[in-house]
């Protein structure tokens, strides 16, 4: 049977105790907050994180350089293991790039080995949820040409559903002007935003009020899921525990999924989204 290491990164915001469970290898994100040392993303607690964003405190992420991913990939191949990079969009941030610049030098140094590198035009748990569906293809035995095709022909269908609670995150990376911040702030206007075919962060609708966006993500849901009974669905949020719920609360009157999983936005997203961001990640006819 044919080994391989399936290998992420932290934009995949999968808890490390799942992460552990799926025994997929985590690389680092780095994040910077004013005036303090650079932090590995698995260094800084999720409520900390955004209990500093809520002060105000500028934040900066990065990607891990062509060295930290070497670190992360080469000891499998080492042990005689092929490797899969699973990235996050490029559509979002430049680390896949740095992930196949890595392999680049690793195919050079192991030819015996394999080294696939796949963008999976994902982010966050939609992200994290791709890994999962990865993982049980590798444990059903996909050799990992079988599952490079899967993923491919299945990452189009990971639907990415979200919203957000503070506009001026958006206008900050540029996502929003800051007369549509204001305005929408004034009149409690909430984005519903998806992850498009391209991997990008785009609006495609506005409601008004908090339970309205929480009910729109829901409904989203219900025009394009896949099959939901015996599958798992995934939610994240930005600190914000008692909405994610209350949507999950939602999926389960409607469906008997498999289970539903909330954890929290990584500072990859949330950066960039803010406190109280909240999103849905399903298998979909259409992202």
């Amino acid at each position: 049977m044919q080994e391989y290491q399936i290998v992420v990164d932290a934009a995949s915001d999968l808890p490390a105790e799942l992460a552990a469970e799926l025994g997929v290898v985590t690389v680092p994100i780095l994040v910077t907050f004013d005036g303090e040392p650079t932090q590995m993303t698995n260094e800084i607690e999720p409520k900390e994180f955004y209990a500093k964003l809520r002060t105000g405190q500028g934040v900066h992420t990065a990607s891990p350089n062509i060295s930290i991913f070497r670190s992360f990939m080469e000891p499998y191949l080492k042990e005689g293991k092929d490797v899969i990079y699973m990235g996050f969009s490029s559509g979002l941030s430049g680390m896949f790039h740095m992930g196949e610049l890595a392999a680049d030098e690793l195919r050079e140094a192991y030819p015996e080995r394999t080294i696939v590198t796949l963008d999976t035009l994902c982010a966050s748990l939609g992200y994290g949820l791709l890994v999962y569906h990865a993982v049980q293809k590798q444990r059903e035995g996909a050799t990992l040409d079988e599952l490079t095709a899967y993923l491919e022909e299945n990452k189009m269908h990971l639907a990415h559903w979200f919203t957000v609670e503070d506009l001026f995150f958006l206008k900050r990376g540029g996502r929003i002007s800051a007369t549509t911040a204001v305005v929408g702030s004034m009149l409690s206007i909430k984005p519903v935003m998806h992850c498009d075919d391209e991997g990008h962060l785009t609006k495609v609708g506005t409601v008004r009020g908090r339970k309205a966006s929480i009910e729109a993500l829901f409904h989203r849901m219900e025009q394009s899921v896949i099959t939901p009974e015996g599958h798992t669905v995934y939610i994240c949020h930005g600190d914000c525990i008692e909405d994610a719920e209350r949507l999950a609360t939602l999926i389960r009157s409607k469906w008997a999924v498999k289970d539903v999983m909330i954890g929290y936005t990584g500072p990859a997203v949330g950066a960039h989204s803010g406190p109280g961001t909240v999103a849905l990640f399903f298998l979909a006819t259409e992202r």
